[in-house]
């Protein structure tokens, strides 16, 4: 198929949006305010999406997560992500090692590791998570 101008100039909006990296604004995200996603026993809040100001793409969010759950199955991708866990205990498993996590730890999965996460206490295990360089939805 031969583009035309005619073809390209249609383009161009979609190419402009997709090259659109303007940096997120300041911004302070009250708990409270946020839409809470129900996922069986489990809920969820988004905190924010977007790009810093060098172009680089983060967002957060925060999972409650009921006693002997795990949010999803062990899988991989090609971004990082940092779990922050305010409550309750994680078993966490990356690249075939498995680790228990208590409030207040932090964990880091580089990219392209498999990895996964169970809640293994009597209580909801609640934590943080900021993807870092993710591709936006």
């Amino acid at each position: 198929m031969q583009l035309t101008r005619r073809h390209l100039a249609a383009l161009l909006p979609a190419l402009a949006q997709a090259a659109d990296k303007t940096p997120m604004p300041s911004a302070t995200f009250n708990h409270d305010d946020l839409k809470v996603k129900t996922n069986g026993e489990n809920t969820s809040r988004d905190f924010f999406s977007g790009y810093t100001h060098s172009g680089f793409h983060i967002d957060m969010h925060e999972t409650d997560l009921a006693p002997g759950m795990a949010p999803h199955a062990a899988h991989h991708h090609e971004h990082e992500e940092l779990l922050m866990l305010r409550t309750g205990t994680l078993e966490v498993t990356i690249d075939g090692k498995v680790t228990k996590a208590g409030p207040g730890s932090a964990i880091y999965v580089a990219s392209g590791l498999e990895h996964g996460w169970r809640n293994v206490g009597t209580t909801r295990a609640a934590y943080f998570v900021m993807a870092l360089g993710r591709d936006p939805k």
